[in-house]
C-alpha cells in the first residue's frame, strides 16, 4: 500500500514522555478523506495512555482523538466532503459494520472497534493519533465540523462534548425545567454543564472545589454549587434533581450522590475510577433510582451533538498550547491544571515539518 511521511510527537516508553516522530500513513484509497490537522484537543485518557497506566500501550505511540482540520484531498468514491472542508476524526477509525451495535449506529460499543491511536488496524498495523500534522480516515469516520464552529474550540467535542451529550440524550436527560447534577467541573462536567443549559435544565454542580464556586455560576451558569465534601450541604439538597451525570475518574463513594436524586432519579458515569464502585443497594431500591454508564458516542450521534453545538454556539472553553509546550501541558493536566481542555494548536509542527 503506497504510504506517505507523517510528522507528529510520540511516546516512546511509559515514562509518556513524547518527542518528535516521523511515521507514514497510507495513500487516499477510494473511500478515504485526507486532511491536515490544525488542532487536537488533549484528552486525560491521553496521558493514562502514554504512560500505559491501563495496561496494552503499543509504543511508539502518536496520541490524540480529538483532531479538526482540512480536507486537502479525497478519494474518487468520497461524496461528502471536498477540499476544502472543516472535518474532525474523533476516538474510532473503523469497526466491523455488521454487528448489533453498528447496525444501532452506536459503534463505539463494536467489538471490532479500532480506535483512533493506540489500537491496530485491519492490517494489524499500529493507529496513530492526531499529535501529528495529517490523517488519513475512511469516510465513514469522518466526521463535519460546521463552518461556524471554531476548530480550536471545536476539537474537544470530538471526546468530551459527545461523551457528555451521549448519556444525556439516551437518559433523556434533557427535559426543560428538570433539576439537573453534574459531578465534578473539568474537561467533560464543563460541557456538561453547558448541554444542561442549552437544554434549559437547571444545574448544580457538584465539586471538591470550593474555588470553582464563582466561575460555575457567574461564568457557566449553574444555577447552584454543591461542595461535595460539606455534609450539612449535601443533606440539605437530599431530594433536589432529577438526574447527574457523574464525570469523575477519581475514587469517589456514590450514596452522597444517590441520596441527591429524587424518586426515579438517574445517576449516569462516564468517568473510570482506579477502583470499583460500592453500591448501596438501598439507596437504589427505596428511591426506585437508575445508575448507568455510557462511553463516548456514535457517528450519527456525534455529528448530531456538532450540530446541535453550531446551533446553539457551544464551544469547549480551551487553552491553546504550541506542540513544544505538550509535556508541560501533560504535566499540568495530571494535577487538574487546566480550564478546561487543552488544545495544541499544530501549526508549529506544520512549519517544522516543512
Amino acid at each position: 500500500m503506497a504510504q506517505f511521511e507523517v510528522h507528529g510527537y510520540a511516546a516512546q516508553d511509559s515514562s509518556g514522555h513524547l518527542a518528535p516522530h516521523t511515521f507514514t500513513r497510507r495513500k487516499a484509497g477510494p473511500n478515504d478523506v485526507v486532511f491536515k490537522i490544525t488542532h487536537c484537543g488533549i484528552c486525560h485518557s491521553d496521558l493514562h495512555q502514554i504512560r500505559d497506566e491501563w495496561g496494552g500501550s503499543i509504543f511508539p505511540m502518536v496520541p490524540g482523538h480529538e483532531l479538526v482540520g482540512i480536507v486537502t484531498e479525497v478519494g474518487k468514491d468520497v461524496t461528502k466532503f471536498k477540499v476544502g472542508d472543516h472535518v474532525g476524526v474523533g476516538c474510532m477509525v473503523s469497526s466491523c459494520g455488521q454487528c448489533d451495535a453498528c447496525d444501532k449506529d452506536v459503534e463505539q460499543y463494536c467489538t471490532k472497534a479500532v480506535w483512533t491511536y493506540n489500537s491496530l488496524d485491519e492490517e494489524k498495523q499500529p493507529t496513530y493519533g492526531g499529535y501529528s500534522t495529517f490523517m488519513v480516515a475512511k469516510e465513514k469516520f469522518v466526521l463535519r465540523i460546521p463552518e461556524s464552529l471554531p476548530l480550536d474550540g471545536a476539537a474537544p467535542l470530538l471526546c468530551a462534548g459527545v461523551t457528555t451529550y451521549s448519556p444525556m440524550r439516551y437518559f433523556g436527560m434533557t427535559e426543560k425545567g428538570k433539576r439537573f447534577g453534574v459531578v465534578g467541573l473539568g474537561g467533560l462536567g464543563h460541557m456538561a454543564v453547558k448541554f444542561g443549559k442549552a437544554f434549559g435544565l437547571e444545574v448544580t454542580i457538584i465539586s471538591t472545589s470550593p474555588r470553582k464556586k464563582t466561575e460555575a455560576i457567574d461564568v457557566l451558569g449553574a444555577e447552584r454549587f454543591l461542595v461535595s465534601s460539606d455534609k450539612e450541604a449535601m443533606k440539605a439538597a437530599a431530594k433536589s434533581l432529577d438526574y447527574i451525570l457523574d464525570t469523575v475518574s477519581a475514587a469517589h463513594e456514590l450514596d452522597p450522590l444517590l441520596n441527591l436524586l429524587n424518586v426515579n432519579g438517574k445517576l449516569v458515569l462516564v468517568g473510570i475510577p482506579e477502583r470499583p464502585f460500592q453500591l448501596p443497594p438501598g439507596q437504589v431500591i427505596f428511591g426506585r433510582r437508575l445508575v448507568g454508564g455510557s462511553l463516548i458516542g456514535g457517528l450519527k450521534e456525534t455529528q448530531e451533538m456538532l450540530d446541535f453545538c453550531a446551533e446553539k454556539n457551544i464551544t469547549s472553553t480551551i487553552e491553546t498550547i504550541s506542540i513544544d509546550d505538550v509535556n508541560k501541558a501533560l504535566e499540568r493536566l495530571a494535577k487538574s491544571d487546566v480550564k478546561y481542555r487543552f488544545v495544541i494548536d499544530m501549526e508549529s509542527l506544520h512549519r517544522s515539518s516543512l
